[in-house]
């Protein structure tokens, strides 16, 4: 077996283990610092919105790409002086295209600018493809997206509560959702990749991944929890964290597993492709999958017995097993003279007279200070004589 594994099989039976209920007001703390870094990011610096969000003019054209590409092109879009342009957008697809993204422009301008790009890739304008998004779209598809994140969100909660008949636990899900999509949409921010509807879809499909890890969890604490109430061993606290470890080796192999392979979609998606929908994706899933394995873990089960532990039955538990715990470590510092208090005193030991000593006296031995034997004590013993009364 190996290393993890036989760490895996002591925490799964409790011979080793992080109290990781016990240290949750440093993780939410953690979580606090990461979400209002995320939401600063986000309001600070905002989404870099893709076009079709943003709606604009789409150019591509093939050519052989260069160490100044991006900055020819810019150069040359930006002399033609269109109405409206802005700052165009220049990026180089697999080192043989180049793409250039503006702000919506007249039919005119979108001409001229075709014709500047025909003109720097040594192409004919009919040869540049040009697509015009307009913005109406991109609201469509954030807003389906939004009314799809509410009607998901909703159906988990009904869910987990008919699953486990408790609200509490669809309550710290629900939370552990919005914490992992928050920094999502913060890194997002952060990092300034463009938001299209790839990173749509990465969003949406990173919920289901840390639900699905939220509910293995929750599982186990249900199962380690049934009938607590009638025993003084557990708190609600210490089997939810069972629970946990139980469980965290599982999370950490599955986690592992599945950030290889998105990472190296992220990979040949930013450093190969340049850019494109697998770079959008993959970046959504990675740090989706890594935040949701970490609130799983950290966040929705120190959620869950936070909310349990303020039940009058769960706090009535909490006392009686930390009274008991207080006896047993009463007991185990007890001074040593306590426990020895009860046991018979020491024997003395008596002298025996020398054999000689009785012999010159003629008195009879002293009585030995040995035990007698149990069988020898219920027949009689005989009795010697003096050597002076033997008879020769």
């Amino acid at each position: 077996m190996s290393k993890l594994g036989q760490i895996g099989a002591k925490l799964h039976r409790g011979e080793v283990s992080y109290d990781f209920i016990g240290h949750r007001k440093f993780w939410f703390s953690l979580s606090a610092i990461l979400v209002i870094v995320s939401l600063a990011g986000l309001f600070v610096r905002g989404l870099a919105l893709g076009i079709e969000f943003r709606g604009g003019v789409e150019y591509e054209a093939k050519v052989k790409v260069t160490n100044s590409t991006v900055d020819d092109f810019t150069n040359a879009v930006k002399d033609t002086n269109a109405k409206g342009l802005g700052d165009p957008v220049v990026t180089t697809i697999n080192n043989e295209k180049v793409r250039v993204q503006t702000k919506p422009l007249e039919q005119a301008d979108i001409g001229r600018v075709r014709e500047a790009i025909g003109k720097e890739a040594g192409l004919p304008a009919d040869q540049v493809t040009s697509q015009q998004i307009g913005a109406s779209w991109g609201k469509q598809i954030a807003d389906k997206a939004i009314m799809a994140l509410i009607v998901f969100l909703a159906l988990v909660f009904f869910v987990i509560w008919l699953y486990f008949r408790e609200a509490k636990a669809s309550m710290a899900a629900i939370i552990a959702l919005v914490h992992d999509v928050t920094i999502t949409v913060g890194v997002y921010a952060l990092v300034g990749f463009d938001v299209t509807p790839a990173t749509v879809i990465g969003v949406l499909t990173i919920l289901g991944y840390s639900l699905y890890d939220t509910v293995v969890v929750f599982d186990k604490v249900r199962e380690n929890t049934r009938g607590i109430t009638g025993s003084n061993r557990f708190s609600y606290s210490d089997a939810t964290n069972l629970a946990v470890n139980q469980t965290v080796v599982r999370s950490i192999n599955t986690t592992v597993t599945a950030l290889l392979p998105v990472g190296a979609i992220l990979v040949v998606g930013t450093w190969v492709l340049g850019t494109g929908p697998l770079k959008d994706l993959s970046l959504a899933l990675f740090v989706g999958i890594a935040v949701g394995a970490y609130s799983s873990i950290f966040i929705a089960p120190s959620l869950l017995a936070v909310f349990k532990e303020r039940e009058p039955a769960m706090q009535a538990l909490s006392k009686r097993v930390a009274a008991k715990k207080a006896q047993a470590a009463k007991a185990e510092t007890a001074p040593a003279e306590v426990a020895t208090a009860g046991a018979p005193a020491a024997r003395s030991v008596v002298q025996d007279t020398p054999r000689k000593a009785d012999r010159a006296t003629g008195s009879a031995p002293a009585p030995s200070s040995r035990p007698m034997k149990a069988a020898a004590a219920g027949r009689p013993q005989p009795t010697r004589k003096p050597r002076s009364k033997r008879g020769k």
